[in-house]
């Protein structure tokens, strides 16, 4: 994921001209799709009560990235400026990547708590 992550980062950063727009559109669509393939594979279980809230959140904040990312990728192939979808495309990435370090951290709570953690 972070290679898939870093590519896309890449073909966003903007440029003057490029020579295929269209071939541009098509290689960042289709590097979506894994990004895409991962946030729907995404099913933080809920154990405690005490992190529920915040599995909540988590599950809103996917479905809206996910949300994003499908009407982002729909306008890759059509808006006449690309560098502004390119630049909202950057965005979501980033969303994404601090996205995924809450879900990280969610897990390392559940299983602190499991283990007894430091108090």
């Amino acid at each position: 994921m972070t290679a898939t992550m870093s590519t896309l980062d890449d073909l966003l950063r903007p440029v003057q001209v490029r020579d295929n727009v269209g071939a541009w559109r098509w290689t960042v669509r289709r590097r979506l799709v894994p990004v895409r393939d991962r946030l729907l594979r995404e099913h933080p279980t809920r154990r405690e009560a005490w992190l529920s809230a915040r599995h909540a959140r988590a599950l809103r904040e996917r479905d809206d990235l996910l949300r994003r990312l499908d009407q982002l990728s729909s306008r890759l192939l059509v808006a006449p400026d690309v560098d502004v979808v390119a630049g909202q495309l950057s965005r979501l990435l980033a969303d994404i990547e601090h996205h995924a370090q809450r879900v990280h951290d969610l897990a390392y709570d559940d299983v602190e708590l499991e283990i007894g953690g430091s108090e």
